[in-house]
């Protein structure tokens, strides 16, 4: 059938190992779900549910195989307040030895909380640029360099 992308609605058991060699078969733009508290969190579970394929699989493998699939991890939270936001955008950034590297390109940083009990903050860039940059722009988009740049607080000086 030659899929251009997979879709895979929320991963919960041992199709995680299906999914990540469909991944790794060249399936650019694929995505699915799944539950956790972070993005490492991420990571531990998605080795958890491949491992649940029943397939003795060594760890190290495993995780190469997630590192290969996996380009960016965004994370979602419910916040105290019932409002759901973007808290972190993660770059899965390779492994070293036998450890997944992840680096916060994006995260939320609560400012406060209103009268209401309404949950302040904002999406601010960490000034890491992601290593896939590259491929983005040779699919098309061109991203500033000014997007990964982070903000200052207004309690922050602007003189360096």
């Amino acid at each position: 059938m030659r899929p251009d992308r997979i879709v895979v609605g929320e991963v919960r058991g041992g199709e995680a190992l299906d999914m990540l060699q469909a991944m790794n078969t060249g399936h650019d733009g694929s995505l699915t779900t799944v539950h956790a508290n972070t993005p490492r969190d991420a990571m531990s579970r998605i080795e958890t549910l491949v491992l649940m394929a029943g397939m003795d699989l060594p760890l190290k493998v495993v995780r190469q195989q997630v590192s290969s699939a996996v380009d960016l991890i965004v994370q979602q939270t419910r916040l105290k307040d019932g409002q759901r936001k973007v808290t972190a955008v993660t770059e899965v950034a390779g492994m070293e030895g036998e450890i997944i590297v992840l680096s916060d390109i994006f995260k939320f940083v609560q400012s406060g909380v209103t009268t209401e009990g309404k949950v302040l903050g904002e999406v601010n860039a960490t000034g890491i640029r992601p290593n896939f940059t590259p491929r983005l722009e040779a699919a098309g988009f061109k991203l500033s360099a000014d997007i990964f740049a982070p903000r200052l607080s207004p309690n922050q000086n602007t003189r360096r």
